[in-house]
């Protein structure tokens, strides 16, 4: 890849991976009652705990991946958080149409996510990175 694309469309691309945990762990905080009352309802024991670790999880890690910082770490943490999470709140198999349709739209999207972190687990930030930024001053000082 041409090292000027590369230089705009990871970090973009980042961003938009990104968003979506950033969000779901701020309204995880912001709507803490009615998050747990839904997890509550999907027959997850100790709420509280999971609820507080699934915000810290999708906040931490997302902001991982869009700032390039431990970017692998941070993608390969919410790959792994995600797939029990879409297992129990997407388990279309359980479900009648037209709510089947719903969550196998929400289970395959979680499926297309894991795929996009796995990319960042597996290839890094890119150029316009902290981790970049990193082993640019790693380099020098050698």
């Amino acid at each position: 890849m041409s090292d000027s694309l590369s230089k705009c469309c990871a970090p973009l691309g980042r961003l938009l991976l990104s968003m979506i945990f950033v969000m779901s762990g701020a309204m995880k905080l912001a709507q803490w009652d009615q998050t747990a009352q839904q997890m509550t309802k999907e027959g997850m024991l100790a709420v509280p705990f999971f609820l507080a670790a699934a915000a810290a999880v999708e906040i931490c890690g997302g902001l991982s991946v869009l700032l390039g910082w431990q970017a692998r770490y941070g993608a390969l943490l919410l790959a792994l958080f995600l797939v029990p999470v879409t297992a129990i709140f997407h388990d279309f198999w359980t479900y009648q149409e037209p709510e089947r349709l719903n969550q196998m739209m929400h289970f395959s999207k979680n499926a297309t996510i894991i795929g996009g972190l796995l990319m960042v687990a597996a290839l890094g930030a890119g150029p316009v990175s902290l981790d970049a930024r990193a082993a640019r001053r790693v380099g020098m000082r050698e």
